[in-house]
């Protein structure tokens, strides 16, 4: 017996929240990354595991919170624990495996490829591992070409987005990259769910529903972003790079995420020998000689 299928049962609400979250992860990873290739004196490692981490956990938000929607009508849905939160580990761990590739190599068309595909097939592992998570009277079929579509917007979607973290160092430009990387992580989720079809095994059952059941296990992760972008916001280099005062007060160019220059040190000039030469208290001046 074919289950009656509805992605949509809280109308626009879960899709739009699972957007959002989308969006948010994508912008912190996206900053944090930029953070890390842009100032030589940060620890370029934290950085790019925290890019990876906000990335990873936002889409797994994301895929969680539109799969609260998800229905059938005949049969209540469950989800086992471990593999729902194996499916986050998998999302943190292939995206970091992308970030760290790019973060290094640069976008370098290798380094893009190479880690976009293994970023890409990471979301989409964490899709479809997330999906087998889920516990019904019957099983999932999928349709195989939908399947296959949903896993190239995934790998299109991240070598995009890992372009972007290396090339896009503005904070408005990110904030559109990130835009647009939740309409493409969002639209590999649905293409995905519109694989989906169930084939129910047994008598309808009643249990919880799908909003109660995940709702306790995306605490984590959402907390996590949260806090992930009260780091952000701190922090002036990541968000908005060198005051713009500064950079004009010392001549140099607006380049977003590059910190400014310390007083004396001219462009291209190491900041060490910059305060070497620097004027001291009490020592004598062009004019006391």
């Amino acid at each position: 017996m074919q289950g009656t299928v509805d992605g949509f049962s809280y109308g626009l609400v879960t899709p739009v929240a699972a957007y959002m979250m989308a969006c948010l992860g994508g912008a912190l990873g996206l900053r944090c990354t930029t953070r890390s290739i842009r100032n030589g004196r940060s620890f370029k490692p934290g950085w790019l595991a925290l890019g990876a981490t906000a990335i990873g956990s936002g889409i797994w938000t994301m895929h969680f919170i539109a799969m609260m929607g998800f229905t059938v009508a005949e049969a209540p849905i469950g989800y086992d624990r471990a593999t729902t939160f194996a499916s986050l580990a998998v999302a943190i761990v292939m995206v970091g495996i992308g970030i760290f590739i790019v973060g290094y190599r640069g976008a370098t068309p290798m380094a893009l490829v190479t880690g976009g595909t293994i970023t890409g097939l990471g979301v989409a592992s964490m899709h479809y591992l997330g999906m087998a998570g889920m516990r019904l009277q019957g099983r999932l079929e999928y349709d195989t070409l939908t399947v296959v579509l949903s896993v190239v917007i995934a790998v299109v979607a991240a070598t995009s987005a890992l372009w972007a973290a290396v090339s896009v160092h503005g904070f408005l430009a990110s904030l559109g990259a990130s835009l647009v990387m939740g309409i493409a992580v969002s639209g590999m989720h649905y293409t995905g769910m519109a694989a989906v079809s169930v084939h129910l095994h047994g008598a309808a059952g009643t249990g919880d529903s799908a909003a109660s059941l995940l709702a306790p296990m995306l605490i984590g992760p959402v907390v996590f972003l949260l806090i992930a972008g009260v780091v952000v916001m701190f922090d002036p280099l990541l968000v908005m790079g060198a005051p713009d005062w500064q950079r004009a007060a010392q001549g140099v160019p607006a380049r977003p995420g590059v910190p400014a220059q310390r007083a004396g040190q001219r462009q291209g000039q190491p900041a060490a020998w910059a305060a070497d030469r620097s004027p001291r208290r009490g020592a004598p001046r062009s004019g006391d000689w």
